[in-house]
């Protein structure tokens, strides 16, 4: 599929893959976009056995789901792209919670095990590390909570996570970021050195825990009021949500 067959909206997306056959030949042309190629013997002779299932003028019996996040799964693919749409377009992103009951799971574990597979394929194994500028922050993640003890950055039922974006002049770049137990030196400095390119500035507020950046091969420098604060909300939780739901 051309980036201009590509769906932009959400009537477009259904018209496009209206049929579960719709869904298995766009998996094939995205598999083969040249044409089938056998993995045993490089053929392209092939026959389809079954939907999906090729088998090569070899006798090598290969399925257009194996090596993909649909593999062993009995679902339609048309679910399955539903699913991804929804986990995608959403700038909010969605919840395992919500795709639930507007997917019509009746396990919750089963659509948070879906999600789990779709966010592990969506992070690239090797990526870059983030250059240049960068700042970097960490924050608790969760809702409003009830209680004395249970607000702020103390509450036990919120998630620690720390943020590292680049820095594009007025633009935020590019967003790495981790849940830890601690803001510690111990787990700060390795995200640091994990996910940023040795010799850039980092950019952070005066805790303790990064106070030794200088000494890991890069440029540290301290601001009362960091940039990624001011990331919209709605972007920034998109990412957090990637990460814990």
């Amino acid at each position: 599929m051309s980036t201009e067959d590509y769906p932009k909206t959400q009537t477009e997306f259904q018209e496009k893959f209206a049929t579960e056959d719709a869904c298995w030949e766009y998996l094939v042309q995205m598999r083969w976009p040249n044409g089938f190629v056998c993995c045993r013997c490089k053929g392209t002779k092939a026959w389809l056995i079954s939907r999906g299932l090729f088998e090569c003028q070899c006798g090598q019996q290969t399925s257009v789901k194996v090596g993909t996040v649909f593999q062993g799964s009995r679902k339609p693919l048309r679910l399955w792209f539903n699913v991804m749409w929804a986990v995608v377009v959403p700038k909010t992103g969605n919840s395992a919670n919500n795709l639930k009951v507007s997917m019509g799971f009746g396990s919750y574990q089963t659509i948070w095990m879906w999600l789990h597979k779709l966010r592990r394929a969506m992070i690239r194994p090797g990526r870059d590390r983030l250059a240049g500028e960068v700042e970097v922050d960490e924050t608790y993640i969760g809702g409003i909570e009830k209680g004395k003890n249970k607000r702020g950055r103390g509450a036990n039922s919120k998630t620690l996570v720390v943020v590292a974006t680049e820095c594009l002049g007025k633009k935020l770049g590019r967003v790495r970021f981790r849940c830890i137990n601690q803001a510690t030196e111990d787990e700060l400095i390795p995200f640091i050195s994990d996910y940023v390119e040795p010799g850039s500035i980092v950019i952070t507020d005066g805790w303790v825990g990064y106070k030794n950046i200088g000494l890991s091969g890069y440029k540290h420098k301290k601001r009362r009021y960091l940039e990624v604060e001011k990331m919209p909300m709605s972007f920034f939780h998109m990412f957090i949500w990637l990460m814990l739901y």
